[in-house]
């Protein structure tokens, strides 16, 4: 999204593909959720800030964008995966300055066919995929802290400490609100084995 938004901005014919669905918010959305997480459930999260960019954004869907069917902080909890944060993209979406395409089925050198047929021709692409944790890959150890996808086997809020002075932070999968509290009870841990052995 922000890719596409610079080369927009900078009068680039711009198009993007909508693989599956996102939650698209603001900043000060996600800021004050990441707030509300320490007093609310995520679901309750969830339904406020989804009300909110509804009265932001409007329906999103006549432009090629769907929300999937969970809420951004219980499908961050739950996969990993954030919503979007908006840099002035749906904006220019609205303004049909950024075209929206379903997943692509082709590429047959600069033609790209997209799902249900339509062609379009374009001088470059750029994959921007995301990211998947690799911790799990180069961390060896014995008591095995970290599941297949490299996130913690332990359900938050237990995820940070493993065994032997292991801990992690940011790998609860709950955004900035998540290191801050995983870096707090890290911390504390540590102080706390201090205290203990001084005493």
């Amino acid at each position: 999204m922000e890719i596409a938004y610079d080369l927009a901005s900078h009068g680039a014919n711009t198009s993007i593909v909508m693989r599956s669905p996102i939650h698209v918010m603001t900043k000060e959305l996600i800021r004050l959720g990441m707030t509300l997480v320490h007093y609310l459930p995520l679901k309750m999260i969830d339904g406020l800030l989804l009300m909110m960019a509804n009265a932001v954004f409007g329906d999103l869907s006549r432009h090629g964008i769907t929300r999937p069917e969970k809420g951004p902080f219980v499908l961050k909890s739950e996969t990993g995966r954030s919503p979007v944060i908006d840099v002035g993209t749906i904006g220019l979406i609205k303004k049909d300055k950024i075209k929206v395409h379903g997943r692509i089925t082709k590429i047959k050198g600069r033609t790209i066919e997209f799902e249900g047929g339509k062609e379009a021709s374009f001088d470059a692409i750029v994959f921007a995929t995301g990211y998947k944790s690799t911790t799990n890959l180069w961390l060896k150890n014995d008591e095995d802290m970290l599941n297949s996808d490299g996130v913690p086997k332990k359900e938050f809020p237990n995820h940070w400490k493993g065994a032997n002075g292991l801990y992690c932070a940011g790998l609860g999968r709950r955004g900035l609100a998540g290191i801050a509290m995983d870096a707090k009870n890290i911390a504390n841990d540590i102080k706390r084995s201090i205290d203990s052995m001084c005493s």
